[in-house]
């Protein structure tokens, strides 16, 4: 499966939770690779930060920040059981590569009405992307949240009401997170049992059972 994690909107929390998905299926002794597409790097650079600190790899990481992500994305898919691309920012035409290449595009949002205005914007391209790949399948995930806060009850109660549908797993605005990014870890690595790492497993374990995967065309 190639998963796609999408958002115009920079500060959403996708190279985190890509990174965090990539590394639960690596443990799990799946075949992961993860694509950074995003120009800034910065699912590399943790990379990197973690062979400095001489930690063992857990998933390969590759950078391809073209619009030709599309066409290579699938040749990557042949020799991994997931393929976890960390996509770009406002950047129309690497987006829609982006969004071609995958089998589920995974749109993270914040609990704030700004993240619903910045993903109309989104939708659109994601409604383009199906006009090439009508079995494109696309989830909202609920990130950075407080989960007992209003604000957060009310967007997850105003995405239920929309196309793509919102995952039942929220994954909350946690400090480890922040440790993971500056050590080349990941959460389950600092603290196993952190709230953190107990919704990541969840969220892995409710996109496989999805069951989405590549139809050929």
């Amino acid at each position: 499966m190639i998963i796609a994690l999408a958002n115009q909107k920079g500060g959403v929390g996708k190279t985190t939770l890509a990174l965090h998905l990539a590394g639960t299926w690596a443990r799990q002794g799946k075949r992961v690779t993860l694509i950074d597409a995003d120009p800034q790097g910065w699912a590399l650079d943790w990379s990197q930060q973690r062979a400095r600190e001489g930690l063992s790899r857990l998933f390969g990481v590759v950078g391809l920040a073209r619009d030709t992500l599309h066409r290579e994305a699938p040749e990557i898919a042949r020799d991994a059981d997931h393929v976890v691309i960390d996509g770009p920012p406002r950047i129309a035409g690497l987006m829609r590569s982006a969004l071609l290449a995958a089998d589920l595009v995974l749109l993270p949002v914040q609990p704030s009405p700004l993240d619903g205005w910045a993903s109309a914007e989104m939708l659109a391209l994601l409604r383009e992307a199906r006009i090439y790949r009508p079995q494109l399948a696309a989830r909202f995930i609920l990130n950075r949240c407080a989960t007992r806060t209003v604000i957060a009850r009310e967007t997850a109660e105003t995405l239920a009401d929309h196309e793509p549908p919102v995952l039942a797993t929220t994954v909350g605005q946690r400090v480890v997170f922040a440790d993971a990014a500056q050590t080349g870890r990941l959460a389950f690595e600092i603290d196993e049992a952190s709230p953190a790492a107990r919704e990541i497993v969840a969220l892995a374990a409710e996109i496989d059972r999805l069951r989405i995967g590549r139809i050929a065309a």
